[in-house]
């Protein structure tokens, strides 16, 4: 992850636990936007998959594969960056970083 600040194909996205930032996709209920997630192997609480990384036990909030277009890794703490990075709005296979294979 030599590009912290780019976005990737979610093919490529970790699935060991880890919280990433995700683009989800425009849909009925709104534009696209950012939200941080984290693969999930399952558990009494739900399924294996995404998850929003605010879920909590009874509140499980899951992404299916197709609402999420790309993942980022996680920035470090930078104090002169005070927003999340703006989602992802090009082509879903063109210009991310990776063959998305």
């Amino acid at each position: 992850m030599d590009k912290p600040d780019r976005w990737r194909h979610m093919a490529s996205a970790p699935k060991d636990g880890s919280r990433i930032l995700v683009t989800i996709r425009p849909s009925e209920q709104g534009p696209a936007e950012v939200d941080l997630a984290y693969w999930s192997n399952g558990d009494q609480f739900g399924g294996e998959g995404w998850r929003a990384s605010d879920s909590s036990p009874g509140q499980i909030i899951e992404y299916a594969e197709p609402e999420l277009k790309c993942w980022m890794p996680m920035p470090s703490a930078n104090l002169s960056r005070t927003s999340m990075p703006s989602p992802w709005e090009g082509d879903d296979d063109h210009h991310l970083d990776g063959s998305g294979i």
